[in-house]
């Protein structure tokens, strides 16, 4: 059986791996390559998210906190606005955060609002939830604004609102 060394902690995978087992890093490239993205200052004012995207932090009309996808599923761009004290994240329509891909759980994780605090927890997914490309188990973690969350092939970014 042959082997993928993960390029950022180099730990052996099988060779059918999509990610590091270790760190969660991608270990295929998209045949396609990397993709650009242009935004022009109209798109921006048409799209709220889009103000997100480009600012890097939370847009003044955005209330409550938000994760944007900046990779996988060619939904880069896409935003979601967690709402209520509990976010499901996971493959199941019925989540309130639904990402349809079969490296993402049905019901993959868990984002908790505690006043001013934000915590995601795994909920014993198989290809495991990641923050700042470490591996989470079930215990809930903090996360703070520009926090990358990676849930299969998804990477998303944590942005609090303002």
């Amino acid at each position: 059986m042959s082997h993928v060394y993960c390029p950022e902690c180099g730990y052996q995978n099988p060779e059918t791996a999509n990610f590091c087992a270790k760190c969660g890093t991608h270990l295929k490239q998209d045949e396609t390559g990397e993709q650009t993205m242009t935004f022009t200052p109209e798109d921006v004012a048409d799209d709220p998210g889009a103000a997100l995207r480009s600012s890097g932090a939370g847009d003044p009309g955005v209330k409550g906190p938000a994760l944007v996808v900046r990779s996988g599923g060619g939904r880069a761009g896409e935003t979601f606005f967690p709402s209520g004290e509990r976010t499901l994240i996971g493959r199941s329509p019925e989540c309130d955060v639904f990402l349809d891909d079969v490296t993402v759980s049905r019901k993959h994780a868990e984002l908790v609002q505690d006043g001013e605090r934000f915590t995601i927890k795994d909920l014993g997914s198989l290809n495991g939830t990641f923050v700042n490309r470490r591996r989470i188990e079930t215990d809930e973690t903090e996360i703070e604004d520009d926090d990358e969350v990676q849930i299969g092939k998804y990477r998303l970014t944590f942005l609090r609102g303002r």
